[in-house]
């Protein structure tokens, strides 16, 4: 049995889908937005996503950008767009199959079952949500909360905290760090690191001088720890 979540917002589409993998074995959750697919997600934990693009409140493809940020499930798109942009598109935010609509049941179970045997294993400890003492980590929403109040952050901000928080208990070395938040040709400024880790810290460590969660190991970089 393999846990899907099916996300469209014609009714109809959800209940062939539900009807089909249900028929089949699988267990199945349903969402009609973006904002909900994301939401069920972080509570159902799916083994695959069926995935339209054209939804009410967001686009698909940010919802696939949502998915990435904690998972490596595998997502398919079903789509009635059929530009060769729009399936680029998805496919670079991270899907791994796309079929166009109309479809015919049977191969896109075939794709899902395809999909299903390429995936390895979920990795240990992945979450949407990362709680520590004094702060909280939403990846799907890409937000912080500490004592119940959204944090805000930099996009450059973010982008090394989602790093670190994905790779939580893990050195992360500071070249590492410069290519993927800043790209390939920051990889020898690390004074960048010094200033934003300082900036984190005072944003979400209660005693930024003496850190607990936002580690740093001299010489080589940084460790998140919850």
């Amino acid at each position: 049995m393999t846990r899907v979540l099916v996300v469209d917002d014609e009714p109809q589409i959800v209940r062939a889908l539900r009807i089909n993998l249900t028929a089949r074995g699988h267990e199945v959750a349903t969402a009609l937005t973006g904002t909900e697919a994301l939401r069920v997600a972080a509570s159902f934990r799916p083994e695959v996503v069926i995935l339209d693009l054209g939804l009410p409140d967001l686009d698909g493809t940010a919802v696939i950008e949502g998915l990435r940020g904690w998972t490596t499930v595998p997502i398919i798109v079903l789509s009635a767009r059929t530009d060769s942009g729009d399936k680029v598109a998805a496919l670079d935010a991270g899907a791994d199959d796309y079929v166009t609509k109309p479809f015919g049941m049977d191969e896109l179970l075939a794709r899902l079952r395809a999909a299903v045997r390429r995936a390895s294993a979920a990795a240990p400890g992945e979450e949407a949500v990362v709680e520590t003492a004094a702060f909280t980590v939403d990846l799907a929403a890409k937000k912080v909360l500490r004592e119940g109040a959204e944090v805000h952050l930099t996009p450059t901000e973010w982008g090394i905290l989602e790093l670190l928080v994905r790779n939580r208990g893990k050195l992360v070395g500071q070249k590492q760090l410069l290519q993927e938040v800043w790209g390939p040709a920051y990889a020898s400024e690390t004074h960048y690191l010094r200033v934003y880790l300082a900036q984190l810290r005072r944003k979400l460590e209660p005693r930024p001088s003496r850190p607990r969660h936002l580690v740093t190991e001299a010489g080589m970089g940084y460790r998140f720890e919850v």
